[in-house]
């Protein structure tokens, strides 16, 4: 029998002794309920936690060996608890009937077709674990909003349960609780959160279904670090702390632009800039523009907010972000060509990254897309190397590009190298050898700003840095 089988087996099946543990529950195994159910667990052994999907790969993946997904620290957290309070299981039913706080993790992308597009949430797997929760739920349960919503997605939830519960004696509390995790340090996030937001509707019910949950984050986080707010703020306050990062980024990006214009150095201006209090030096990086599946879809929410609210300036204020981070995607792409004597056709181009961000196989959204997109609509030969994405993934998207085993052969004969994605890895790659592989003029285009820019300069390469203006190594 497969470790999947046995394990599944295992979390449905509730003897007299487990009934006695307190059951808690999250439909969805993704990038969020998988890291958070685990460090709940590990940090409270008194509760019985079960993760349930229906996809059977997923949970396959969740009770194997290897991790379903790349996250630093993860795997620590996860095995020494696997089978004993942490379980995953596709055993929706008995996993909603024993618990008594039901964590809703399932995916909100932006919605891509029909009204709103490209703009609104696509909510049909929430509504679906909604459906899930009545159809099964033989008692009153707290269900707990922890994916990204929608402000007021509170109302959809409690018509859907009400209409559908299987008795009038069931009531349901809703809880707003958001993760505010970046993957690649997600379980860093969850050990030591800057905050753990718990909204609820203010009435005694709500109150006390508010005191439930944030009775599970004391075990391990400080209560002053455990803010309640009204269920609206909650899930406002999700989209407000994305898109002031998202903003943030946009911004020193496009000073960036402006100081490559002037000679200016963006790093020189945004550790000043950062050096006033009032600022603060976090998320001032420049870069070829942020990805991943937050921001974007984020703040592409609250653009559609903002105007069902009748508030076109405020919407407009916050997508002309996303217009900007667009852009500099673009204008970088375009700098390769220019740089390179207005024309890459059939030239090899060396791709260093394709996951939005280092530490994570993700690669939603990710610069190194529009990039390459660019670059093969230009004629280039494109070669790409990623530490954790897979080749398959990149060849589904760019057939025409080739994947390599290391950052060497990749970069192997190459006019130029675009790094996209600042892994540590390739801080410490062997520059000089590189170097000498590489047809001449040699170009670096450093995406991030991770590499000592002049002695790439003094090996002999014509360096282009983010926000950077260097005429030495130009001629």
């Amino acid at each position: 029998m497969s470790v999947t089988t046995t394990a599944t087996k295992t979390a449905a099946t509730t003897t007299a002794s487990e009934k006695k543990q307190k059951t808690i529950c999250c439909i969805g195994a993704g990038y969020v309920g998988g890291p958070t159910m685990a460090v709940i667990a590990k940090h409270c052994p008194n509760l019985r936690v079960i993760v349930v999907d229906r996809d059977e790969r997923r949970i396959e993946a969740w009770n194997s060996a290897e991790m379903p997904i790349f996250e630093p620290g993860l795997a620590e957290v996860v095995l020494p608890i696997r089978g004993r309070n942490l379980f995953f299981s596709t055993d929706v039913a008995s996993a909603v009937r024993d618990s008594e706080i039901i964590f809703l993790c399932v995916n909100t992308p932006t919605k891509e077709y029909g009204s709103y597009g490209t703009t609104g949430y696509d909510m049909s797997s929430y509504e679906s674990a909604a459906r899930d929760v009545a159809r099964f739920a033989e008692s009153s349960k707290v269900v707990v909003e922890k994916s990204t919503v929608p402000v007021r997605t509170a109302e959809m939830l409690r018509k859907v349960l009400y209409a559908n519960r299987r008795s009038q004696d069931y009531a349901f509390e809703i809880v707003s609780s958001p993760e505010f995790l970046a993957e690649g340090t997600a379980i860093h996030n969850l050990e030591q959160p800057d905050r753990m937001l718990v909204g609820s509707l203010d009435t005694p019910e709500g109150r006390a279904a508010a005191d439930a949950v944030a009775e599970i984050y004391r075990a391990w986080v400080p209560e002053e670090r455990i803010i309640k707010t009204g269920l609206w703020s909650s899930e406002l306050t999700k989209l407000a702390a994305n898109a002031f990062l998202a903003q943030r980024i946009s911004s020193i990006n496009a000073m960036s632009a402006l100081c490559e214009a002037t000679g200016a150095d963006v790093q020189q201006v945004a550790q000043a800039v950062g050096a006033d209090r009032r600022v603060g030096p976090y998320f001032l990086n420049a870069s070829v523009g942020f990805g991943g599946s937050c921001f974007g879809k984020d703040l592409a929410g609250l653009v559609y907010l903002c105007e069902s609210c009748g508030l076109p300036e405020v919407a407009e204020y916050w997508r002309q972000v996303l217009t900007l981070n667009a852009w500099q995607k673009k204008r970088w792409a375009k700098l390769v060509v220019k740089s390179m004597f207005g024309t890459v056709k059939n030239k090899t181009v060396c791709v260093l990254g394709f996951a939005f961000k280092k530490d994570t196989g993700d690669f939603r959204d990710s610069a190194a897309i529009d990039i390459i997109q660019i670059l093969v609509e230009e004629k280039a030969h494109v070669f790409v190397y990623d530490p954790k994405v897979s080749p398959v993934e990149i060849n589904r998207m760019f057939p025409t590009v080739t994947c390599e085993k290391n950052a060497y052969t990749a970069a192997y004969q190459a006019h130029a190298l675009v790094i996209v994605t600042e892994w540590d890895e390739f801080k410490t790659l062997d520059y000089a050898r590189i170097y000498a592989s590489m047809a001449k003029p040699a170009f670096i285009f450093d995406g991030r700003n991770i590499l000592d820019h002049h002695a790439l300069g003094r090996i002999g390469f014509k360096v282009h840095a983010v926000g950077k203006c260097y005429p030495q190594y130009q001629f």
